[in-house]
This record gives structure tokens, sequence and C-alpha cells, in this order.
């Protein structure tokens, strides 16, 4: 506790802050009752706040790390490349390693450019399928989360009261005022329904420049795609001379070369986001030659003049490279079968515990749901006000007992994870189904 009017060290800083920031914060996500807290540094798979309390971070900074805090490897390529500079007006040598890198991971990748978020990913590769094919309205699933990119939002709030019918939902804003026009040019479809999603792709068939697809949708539940709703979309882009866009700023970790190596199809483009930058901001599209060209003024298919102050700068660069070659194919099938263990001591504490809960995931990544059984689409994963309450409680639990999640109850794993992480958090989660049981 501060001397200062008795309060903590994180309830003076939240005073400070809501005196200069909206809320007193930069990002909705850290939010929490009565107040944020606040970082002081983090080791491996711990972080540390300013009152000296340490907690096990299943958040990490919402799936952006996959090697946990402060790994000595990325210290030192960002300390040296510091030495040297940490931006500049040209171009420097570690852009092209890490483009070499990451197109190595998957044969799919034939160029890259890479940019400063996933939200910058996302509106790129939305620009860039309607440069290459002339047309303006794209298609998204249902509750997927694509940033903040006004095409790329709609929908992804979506509610019982607004969603309209499942054969044809409706585009719903997130933002107040969202043009119109916007939501008139987002054609809106149900995850892991190929049929109706076909049958509203096919209205539309001559103006859709491409589908916007997460393997893996994080705010869906957790949840994979499946084979047959993959197979379709793809199928259905091919036939109708849209392009298949893959959001992978999220699911990349969950294999070498993205989640999409576990389908039998190629994405024409595909977003990258978050882990790939080491612990620091970065995004990237990459995909086909030919669409990729549409950014190349040296091309004559240039139709998208494409730039970007801090795009590829050497920190990014040089720290996610670093964290890449870690996260080497290794590390990955190491890391997936942990989340499997993981995945195991939470079904053994829902059954311990005696309640109608289920934990989805794929490879590095899990979700706690408060439902009997695993969803299979945002409708059916949907969160009401009463569970949502009911979550909170659950969360705040795991919160004091030493564990950072993702507010959806979310978890991802890091590479300095151990079994003995998962086994605290298994017997923590267990007590906080006991202490919510009743309101279930």
């Amino acid at each position: 506790m501060s001397k200062k009017n008795n309060i903590s060290k994180s309830a003076a800083l939240f005073e400070r802050a809501k005196k200069v920031m909206p809320a007193g914060v930069s990002r909705n996500t850290i939010l929490r009752s009565p107040h944020p807290i606040y970082a002081e540094f983090g080791k491996g798979c711990y972080v540390t706040d300013i009152e000296g309390v340490e907690r096990v971070d299943f958040a990490n900074n919402v799936a952006s790390l996959i090697h946990g805090h402060a790994h000595p490897v990325i210290v030192e390529a960002v300390n040296k490349q510091m030495a040297r500079g940490s931006a500049f007006a040209v171009g420097t040598k570690v852009e092209v390693e890490y483009a070499e890198h990451i197109c190595q991971r998957n044969l799919g990748f034939e160029k890259i450019r890479f940019v400063n978020s996933g939200t910058e990913a996302i509106m790129g590769s939305l620009k860039a399928a309607r440069a290459f094919t002339g047309r303006a309205k794209i298609a998204k699933v249902e509750g997927s989360y694509h940033g903040l990119y006004d095409y790329a939002e709609v929908s992804q709030t979506s509610n019982p009261s607004n969603w309209g019918e499942v054969n044809n939902p409706t585009s719903v804003p997130v933002s107040h005022a969202t043009p119109q026009g916007a939501l008139d040019d987002v054609v809106i479809i149900p995850f892991n329904e190929p049929e109706l999603a076909i049958k509203i792709l096919d209205q539309y068939k001559n103006e859709l420049a491409c589908v916007l697809l997460d393997l893996l949708p994080h705010r869906i539940g957790v949840i994979p795609a499946s084979e047959e709703f993959v197979k379709a979309i793809a199928k259905w882009t091919k036939d109708n001379g849209a392009l298949m866009i893959c959001d992978e700023v999220i699911s990349f970790r969950t294999n070498y070369g993205g989640a999409q190596k576990s389908y039998d199809f190629t994405p024409d483009l595909t977003t990258l986001g978050k882990m790939i930058g080491g612990g620091f901001p970065i995004g990237a599209l990459a995909g086909r030659a030919e669409v990729m060209e549409v950014m190349n003024p040296y091309s004559s298919n240039y139709r998208f003049p494409h730039y970007g102050t801090f795009s590829a700068n050497p920190i990014s660069m040089s720290a996610g490279l670093a964290a890449m070659q870690l996260f080497d194919e290794a590390a990955v099938i190491k890391l997936n079968k942990l989340a499997n263990y993981a995945k195991g001591v939470i079904s053994e504490a829902i059954k311990n515990a005696d309640v109608p809960a289920c934990v989805t995931g794929e490879g590095s990544m899990f979700r706690v749901h408060l439902k009997e059984k695993p969803p299979t689409s945002y409708r059916n994963s949907f969160v009401s006000k009463e569970e949502a309450k009911t979550l909170n409680l659950l969360l705040d639990h795991l919160f004091d007992n030493g564990f950072l999640m993702i507010n959806t109850c979310s978890g991802t794993l890091s590479t300095p994870m151990k079994k003995v992480e998962i086994d605290r958090f298994g017997e923590a989660l267990q007590e906080g189904f006991k202490k919510i049981k009743y309101l279930m």
C-alpha cells in the first residue's frame, strides 16, 4: 500500500491515468474493477505487478507472446539493434532475412509485406483483394474478430436482439455511426454452416472481392473451422473469382506454417501479427505473388499504393526473427503437447467440480465455456449477460489466486511454461468452479 491516502499503488496510478486518458487506459482490455493492475516486470511465464504480486501469465498480452517475457535471446537481439538504430527511411538487412524466414515456413507465402499490427494487416489484405478483383464487397463470418477496421469489425458483437435469421445474418455495426455504406459492403455468413454460407455467398457472387476467415476464431470460442466448411468456402472463392483470406494473426502459433496447414487448401492471402513480433508491434500480409503484386509500383498490375512509416522497423524485425527461429517445429510440437495436457487438466477440474462447463481449443490455445457441450458456432457460443457475470466471478477467482487470463476465460501457453504451472491452474480452476456452481 502507498502511504498517501493508504491506497494501493495501482489505485493511485489509476486516479492519475483517468485525468489524461478516456477511462484511464489506452485499450479497454486492461480495465477491471475497481481498477487495472500495472506491471512492474515480467520474466518467463510470470508477471509481477507494482504491488509485488506475482501471477502466471496465460494472457500473454492477448496471444502476442510465444516465449513469455524477457526471453534472453530476444532481449539480446533487440539490444544489439537498438545500439545501431531503431528506425530508418531506408531498408534494413534484417527485414529481408525475416521475410525469407516467414516465407519458408509456408510455401503459400510466395511474397510478404510487413506492417504494424494485425488490424493493419487485415486492412491491407482487404484493400489488396479489392484492388486485385476490382470488386468492393467482402464476406466475413458472424462474430469473428478481425481488428478495428470498419469493414472487418462488422457483426463481431451482434447479439440475439439484432443478428437476424441464421440463413440471412444482419450486418451489425460495432461503433456508433459506422457508415451505412460500410455495412452494405459486408456480407455476413454463419460459422461452420457450409450450406447456409454458400447460399448467402451465391447472392453476391459477382460483387465479392474476398471471403475473410479465421480458422480458429477466438471471439467465437476458440473453435476450429470444420473441414467441410473450409473446403466449401475455398471452392466457392476459386469458382467465383473471389479471394480467400485467412486471418492467422492469432492462430499462426498452432502449427509451424499456421493453422491452415491442418487443412487441404492454400489461401490467396494470409494475415499475421501478434506473436511474430517477438513482443513488439507487428503485422504482415503474405500470399500468392500475383495478388501481392498489386502493391508493387514496378508492376503492370500496380493498383494499391502501400506505405507505413514504421512498417518493417528493425526492432520488430529483430525481435520477431529471434522469436520465430526459437519457435521451430520441435518447439511448436512441444508447446501443443503441453496445451493438450492443459485441456485434460481443465476437463478433470470440470468433472471433479461437477459443473456444466467445457473446454475448447487447438494448438497452444484454449477457452473455458460455462456450457455443458462444446459450442460449434457463434450463436451457440454466445455468452448471455447472466453467464458473463458468472464467468467474471471465475476470472476474478483465478486472478486472486495468481493467474492472468484473457477476459473471455481463454488462455494461451508460452514456451517457458511447464506442467507445474498447469497443475496449479487446474487446482485453482476447480476451486473456482465450486464457488460459482450455485449460479450455474
